[in-house]
């Protein structure tokens, strides 16, 4: 449909030419393309178009017909007008509804009273994950109200055409008056539009379509809309005035852009979520699904066990984009998928593929109507983008190159502040219409009803990357981020304790990706601002399990010269930071210092927050130490000073420190008292972790009292509430207490499963994985060090050994924890396994161990134990 060769003068044409012209035009072909498709010369198609030929060679004929895509009727009028027999225009290729009345060649157009629609499309594609959408446009398009205009927008590749032609199939039956469309031609100006549409439609001009069509509705589809937009937009909108009951579906990387269009952007396949390896799991993820069916299109076999993780990998690292799973897809012919992940994962620009506009229109080659044509001309995904990209205005363009720093998704008041201008803080800009313009060209992605729900395609994203890294932007628009991202977090930091945890935490869980890209580069570029954003993720990165690289990352920072003469309160509190990580896993003993010399700062500066904080963490790494007496005196201290300023969740944290001094003094009934005050003072500051916590402990005071079923209910209770709010290590210890009692009480198999719990780092055991943990005969295994997590596990084994009867299993046992015990923070579990040590062997020698570590732990022992020593 370009203008290159088609405005010769319309009095020489022949029936004939007539009809190469329509139907190159419909097909969106040059006189050029026409002729390498069918292996003529251009001059031979330019001939016939002007009438200077009006016989071709019956070989000619049938080569140009195979070119465009010409079968059943179609193709035989069209051999019958080369023949010179009166011909049948392009209105009617086929008729749906009448399989066994297909025009004869050489007839005219069929009556437009008979029954069904005459239908001027190529065949639907198949459709995998598209079912909503599909619903919901044949919904719009057979509805009441229906708009004169429908526009299905977004980038190269996301399946635009094969939802616009699934569309038109479906509701054809609601437009007797005809389904037909046509491809759009690069150049093509507002008569070559005209002229096809007319010609599609069964209209020699726009003034027979109105009386054609005589009232009935009928579905016009243009696609590729982008090749020649100010055309297609005044056909369109010549046509919506001329015709009111034709009905226009366009597609495009924009608009059409006439007054009561409505647009929809067509998104990507939805992707699973990472790591899910399940085949019907990952069967009913759209994007997983057309990638396996595409690869049983090059292998017979479908994907294996091993290479499940990297098909996931994959359909996410191509967004769901389905021209992009096809490509990778077709590779699997010589590629397996782990190899597709590990050559093509980071050069997902590069897939190269056919022209991508107007897929689903090529014309066979000629004798093989069943096979598509494919484009010679190879085009990337990054070519792709970038034709969308040259879409966006300067400034636009600006902006999608500053947003593509954001890993994963972002708000609408991230991108405010990212796109603010960093000379004037106070000028904001409104990043709303830019946002809407990204999803009107179907550049970002918006999912999810939270306020991260925003997200650059991949391949967007690296594509505006390689941008800002050609203009030399790239490295301010990171530091900008990592001033954003630690904004942020210093804004949600005080709601990880409090009622409003959940969902502080869930909003940092969904920035991860961004929190470590602006870790890494600040800690390069800026390490004040990385140590500041370090400093506020102590506390989730407690909740994660991630004490020990978050304390790397704090040690490594405030080593860092370029940190040395910041605010000495920043620093003291990531010195609190790096204390109270190390209380996580067994490094309490290093990082006293550390502690202290926070705590004399914060103290200094008055600043009672900071000097609570210290206290309490100061006592925590004391208890671990064996600083028992001054572990009670801090946790005394902070209980004054919180009293002292009316801070309830001070005094609820410094209670329950002070319960666990009253179990070590085996006085169980104080411990109850303010294990009950603690939960609730954290009842009136809405502190529900710290009520999950004072649960956890009146569970272990049952336990060391006897009470062993009530120890496991509550336990169980605590242990499926921490499992929401994230807090690993404190749910290890209670599975602890619950497996105690449980073998304790001798449920036995019971115990066995919280022991495979356990051991798989509280993740729940596969089914049919059960492990022979608690089996009779299990034994300890020997070598290496022993983990301080490990003492939990020996107590039970030690327990279960002890109740069969197995005094020399249950001594190995128990051995194992007092090692194990050892390493950890609590010295009452080394005292419990010298006592069930001392009650299988026999041994003086344990007994004096045992006595020993309650001189040391300021520790006495629990009148059951005393029992069990006789």
């Amino acid at each position: 449909m370009t203008p290159d060769h088609d405005h010769s003068p319309a009095g020489g044409r022949t029936p004939i030419g007539e009809l190469v012209r329509a139907h190159r035009l419909a097909a969106g072909l040059t006189q050029t393309d026409l002729a390498q498709r069918a292996g003529v010369g251009v001059r031979t198609v330019r001939d016939l178009e002007r009438g200077r030929a009006h016989r071709p060679h019956r070989t000619t004929a049938e080569l140009i017909a195979g070119a465009l895509g010409l079968t059943g009727a179609a193709r035989a009028g069209f051999l019958a007008s080369a023949r010179g027999r009166a011909a049948t225009t392009p209105a009617a290729p086929g008729v749906a509804g009448l399989p066994h009345r297909t025009p004869a060649a050489g007839t005219v157009p069929r009556d437009p009273d008979l029954p069904g629609t005459p239908m001027a499309l190529p065949p639907p594609v198949e459709l995998i994950g598209r079912e909503r959408e599909l619903d919901e446009l044949t919904g719009l398009l057979t509805g009441d109200g229906w708009p004169p205009v429908l526009s299905l927008v977004g980038l190269a590749g996301v399946g635009k055409t094969a939802l616009a032609l699934a569309v038109a199939h479906a509701v054809a039956d609601a437009h007797p008056g005809g389904v037909a469309g046509v491809l759009v031609g690069t150049g093509s100006d507002a008569n070559d539009v005209l002229a096809a549409v007319c010609a599609v439609l069964g209209a020699a001009r726009l003034a027979e379509l109105a009386a054609r069509l005589r009232g009935r509705p009928a579905l016009l589809l243009v696609d590729a809309v982008e090749r020649a937009p100010d055309p297609v937009a005044e056909v369109v909108h010549l046509l919506v005035a001329a015709v009111p009951t034709l009905r226009v579906v366009a597609t495009g990387r924009h608009p059409v852009g006439i007054p009561g269009e409505l647009v929809r952007p067509v998104a990507p396949l939805e992707v699973p979520p990472a790591g899910v390896v399940d085949p019907a799991e990952l069967a009913r993820w759209p994007a997983a699904a057309l990638f396996t069916a595409r690869l049983t299109r090059v292998r017979p076999e479908p994907p294996g066990p091993d290479e499940l993780p990297a098909l996931t990998a994959l359909v996410r690292r191509l967004d769901g984009l389905p021209l992009a799973i096809e490509l990778m897809a077709a590779r699997g012919r010589i590629l397996d998928l782990p190899e597709l992940l590990d050559r093509y994962g980071d050069r997902v620009l590069d897939l190269a593929g056919p022209d991508l506009g107007g897929r689903g229109w090529e014309a066979a080659p000629p004798g093989r109507t069943d096979e598509p044509a494919r484009s010679t001309v190879a085009v990337t995904l990054r070519e792709a983008v970038a034709t969308s990209y040259r879409l966006l205005d300067g400034w636009e363009q600006a902006a999608l190159r500053r947003l593509s720093v954001f890993a994963n998704r972002w708000s609408v008041e991230l991108a405010e502040e990212l796109l603010a201008d960093d000379p004037d803080p106070s000028v904001v800009v409104d990043p709303v219409p830019l946002l809407d313009r990204l999803v009107e060209l179907g550049l970002l992605s918006v999912r999810g009803a939270g306020p991260l729900r925003f997200r650059l395609l991949d391949a967007v994203r690296e594509y505006a990357v390689e941008q800002a890294t050609g203009r030399g932007e790239l490295t301010a628009v990171r530091r900008r981020h990592a001033v954003v991202i630690t904004r942020l977090v210093t804004r949600t930091a005080p709601d990880l304790v409090g009622a409003r945890q959940p969902a502080a935490v869930r909003q940092l869980d969904e920035a991860t990706g961004d929190i470590g890209a602006a870790l890494a580069h600040a800690a390069g570029d800026d390490p004040v601002t990385a140590l500041r954003l370090a400093a506020e993720l102590t506390r989730w990165w407690r909740m994660r399990g991630r004490d020990v690289s978050g304390r790397q990352w704090l040690c490594r920072l405030l080593a860092d010269p370029r940190t040395a003469d910041a605010d000495p309160v920043l620093r003291a509190w990531a010195l609190l930071g790096v204390a109270r990580l190390a209380a996580e896993h067994g490094a309490a003993a290093q990082e006293l210092p550390a502690a202290r010399a926070a705590l004399a700062v914060l103290a200094g500066r008055a600043d009672v927050a900071g000097e609570l904080a210290a206290r309490t963490v100061l006592g925590t790494l004391l208890v671990a130490t064996g600083g028992y007496d001054e572990a009670a005196e801090q946790a005394h201290a902070v209980l004054t000073l919180a009293t002292r300023h009316g801070r309830t969740r001070d005094m609820a944290v410094a209670q329950h420190h002070l319960a666990w001094h009253e179990i070590r003094l085996a006085d169980l009934s104080a411990a109850r008292r303010r294990l009950a005050a603690v939960d609730r003072l954290a009842a009136q500051c809405a502190e529900p972790r710290l009520r999950l916590l004072a649960r956890a402990d009146l569970a272990e005071v049952a336990r060391l009292e006897g009470r062993h079923g009530d120890a496991v209910d509550q336990g169980r209770r605590v242990v499926a509430a921490l499992a929401g709010v994230g807090d690993p290590g404190h749910r290890r210890r209670v599975l602890g207490t619950v497996g105690l009692a449980l073998a304790r009480s001798g449920r036995l198999d019971e115990a066995a499963d919280i022991l495979a719990e356990l051991r798989c780092d509280g993740r729940p055991t596969p089914p049919g994985s059960r492990s022979e943990a608690g089996a009779a005969g299990n034994r300890p295994g020997g070598g290496g060090p022993v983990r301080a997590e490990e003492s939990a596990c020996a107590l039970i084994e030690g327990t279960m050994a002890q109740h069969r009867g197995d005094r020399e299993l249950a001594a190995e046992w128990f051995a194992v924890a007092e090692a194990a015990g050892a390493a950890g923070q609590d010295r009452r579990d080394v005292v419990e396994a010298l006592v069930g040590l001392a009650v299988s062997t026999g041994s003086a020698e344990v007994r004096e161990r045992l006595a020993r570590a309650c001189r040391r732990g300021g520790i006495r022992l629990l009148p059951g134990e005393e029992r069990l020593l006789g």
